[in-house]
């Protein structure tokens, strides 16, 4: 185990189902071999249920909490992984909505992937933001304010005091994983 991130606190947040499973995993696996605390937390907390390619029901996984228990000031990332149904549900829960400000507020990191970003929007957070996302979310980022989308597979802005870190799909998650590791590390 790396201890590059020893210390650091880091928040997955998810709903109960419809979870991309390697946007969930890898990170949370990533991230703890690097040496952070990573903290899984569900909108009910308990059992979740990821999916392969959005279509494919694949493991469970216990969350660590029930984001309505949780402060931002706890943490230093927020990571939202995508699945379309787990990002359409967060983007409708108060929890996941109070923490994503509570991290902007705190000029903290927040990174999001695939559809993660839609939850963004839903935050009022997006405003001003170069973010990339998986293809299909480009035009609602774009109408709710984002300075602009790219094709990449990772972006970070840092733009309005607090970190945004972007990815397209699972397949961008080695460069994902990078970006959040590099952002962390920089806020030693």
């Amino acid at each position: 185990m790396s201890s590059q991130l020893h210390g650091k606190k880091v928040l997955i947040i998810t709903s109960n189902t419809g979870i991309e499973r390697d946007e969930l995993l890898q990170p949370l696996h990533t991230l703890r071999e690097a040496g952070a605390i990573v903290t899984h937390a569900s909108s009910e907390g308990g059992t979740t249920q990821t999916f392969l390619h959005d279509t494919e029901k694949n493991q469970t996984v216990e969350s660590d909490a029930k984001l309505s228990d949780l402060l931002g000031s706890d943490f230093d990332a927020l990571v939202i992984p995508g699945g379309t149904v787990n990002a359409d549900t967060l983007r409708q829960d108060p929890g996941a909505l109070r923490l994503i400000n509570d991290f902007v507020k705190s000029g903290k990191i927040i990174a999001a992937i695939c559809h993660g970003p839609w939850t963004l929007i839903d935050a009022g957070v997006v405003s001003g933001k170069t973010l990339t996302s998986y293809k299909s979310v480009r035009i609602d980022l774009v109408n709710a304010g984002a300075a602009d989308w790219v094709d990449a597979e990772a972006k970070t802005c840092q733009a309005n005091g607090w970190t945004l870190i972007t990815s397209r799909t699972p397949d961008d998650l080695p460069a994902f994983n990078q970006a959040i590791s590099k952002a962390l590390s920089a806020n030693a």
